[in-house]
Parts: structure tokens; sequence; C-alpha cells
């Protein structure tokens, strides 16, 4: 089981959106790249949650932001790849969605940008 590390640096979230590797699903956005040479160990995957003010007020962004880590823990410590970076940014959908669906807009996700294990 993988390690989780959260990506907090704007330079790390602008490195991955340039990478222009992302599926949309009804309740997210999932970017990925492989990891920078200047990443940390192997075993951990680096995931930054995302929410815009087109989400809602900051109570509803929180909450986008929580079920996002909640949904990445579930199962992208287990069936993430490794050797990539993540981001998982919010849609108007996210804070409404059941949670099975959230997980399985995530996986859907991982499967189709190839970094399902």
């Amino acid at each position: 089981m993988a390690k989780l590390q959260s990506l907090r640096q704007r330079a790390d979230f602008l490195r991955i959106a340039a990478g222009r590797r992302k599926w949309a699903t009804p309740s997210l956005i999932l970017q990925t790249l492989p990891k920078s040479d200047a990443a940390l160990g192997a075993s951990q995957i680096r995931v930054g949650f995302t929410a815009s003010r087109r989400i809602g007020n900051a109570v509803t962004r929180n909450r986008a932001r929580r079920r996002l880590r909640a949904a990445a823990v579930a199962l992208m410590r287990d069936h993430a790849a490794h050797g990539f970076d993540y981001v998982l940014i919010a849609r108007a959908e996210t804070p409404k969605r059941a949670y099975e669906a959230l997980l399985a807009d995530l996986e859907d996700a991982l499967r189709r940008l190839g970094t399902w294990r």
C-alpha cells in the first residue's frame, strides 16, 4: 500500500496542467503527469486537490475537496500507478454526487488515463 503525499506548491499544479493529460467525468477532472526527477520516493503517490469559486462558497469548496480526498485515499493508495503525480479538480457535481458514483468516476478516470494498476 502506497502512501499519499499532498501536492502543495503551485508550480507542481502548473507543471501537471501543462502536461495536458487529463480525463473529465461528471464529478471530477483528473490530471496526471509522470513524476519529476526531483520527486521523493517511488512508492509515494503525490496528489493535489483543488476547487474553484465556480463550485460555490468556501463551505461547498471545502466539502468538495474533502470528498475528493476521501475518494483518493479509498482508491488511489491501492490502485493508482506509482511514478505519477495527480491533481483532482472538483466540479459543480462533486459536493452533491453519491459517494459510490464519485468512486466510480475516479476509477474510470484512472483507467482511461492508463494509471490503474
